[in-house]
């Protein structure tokens, strides 16, 4: 009858520790299984006709099954739980509880996801928001502070995303300065490789729910094209 509400009730209230990044995911049994070929795009990666995970972004393919992110990034993709709340929903038996997780991926090279799943279980919510967070890995640009020296190491630029009432703002910042902020904001941008930047957050941020899609509203920088990148476009013809 309706959808599921937080329920405050339970538990201490108090945000539990972020769980730290496994080696590999926790989806990894079912991915060592044979790659059963259900899609178009399924075929043509299978066939090296699609050679990254760039060129699905550049022709803005839709990812519709994990095993492609798997197939590109394989045990680079680490996972993190960054938390687990209980929730609740009135059917017509009266109330059911269930939990709902939020799980961030991650290589630490350039691409991050995030998902969020409700599930009566614990280990449900968090196995299929791991899933979840894979579909919606995306790319990250990555810049410098003053001179282009080195590797790139902070936001191109100041980025701002907003979710709710919480809003957060990411200011490059010079390398070695490490990262300036929360816990959550931290482990998503780390996942994505950026490794010195400054944080201002304004609204609601211990809504834990709210603050990382926040965050990776923010981080996705390659969902416009500034002036210096402004080149002249030449087309290709998509694989799909």
């Amino acid at each position: 009858m309706g959808g599921w509400a937080v329920h405050r009730g339970l538990g201490s209230g108090r945000s539990p520790r972020l769980q730290p990044a496994r080696r590999g995911t926790r989806g990894d049994k079912a991915e060592d299984k044979e790659w059963i070929l259900v899609t178009k795009l399924d075929r043509l990666i299978k066939d090296m006709k699609i050679k990254s995970l760039e060129e699905l972004y550049l022709f803005s393919l839709p990812i519709k099954e994990s095993e492609i992110i798997y197939f590109f990034l394989g045990a680079s993709v680490k996972d993190a739980v960054l938390k687990i709340m209980p929730v609740q929903k009135q059917t017509g038996a009266g109330q059911q509880t269930g939990f709902k997780a939020f799980v961030a991926v991650g290589d630490y090279n350039g691409h991050v996801g995030l998902g969020v799943k409700c599930s009566k279980e614990v280990a449900t919510a968090i196995r299929e928001a791991i899933i979840l967070a894979k579909l919606s890995i995306v790319p990250v640009r990555r810049g410098y502070w003053g001179n282009k020296i080195g590797s790139p190491h902070t936001v191109p630029c100041k980025v701002t995303g907003r979710c709710g009432s919480v809003l957060v703002q990411f200011i490059p910042a010079p390398r070695g300065t490490g990262i300036v902020s929360a816990p959550v904001p931290k482990k998503l941008l780390l996942m994505a490789g950026i490794d010195d930047y400054y944080t201002s957050a304004r609204g609601c941020a211990a809504i834990l729910g709210n603050f990382p899609k926040t965050t990776f509203d923010a981080i996705r920088t390659y969902s416009y094209v500034a002036p210096d990148l402004w080149k002249e476009t030449v087309f290709t013809t998509s694989p799909d």
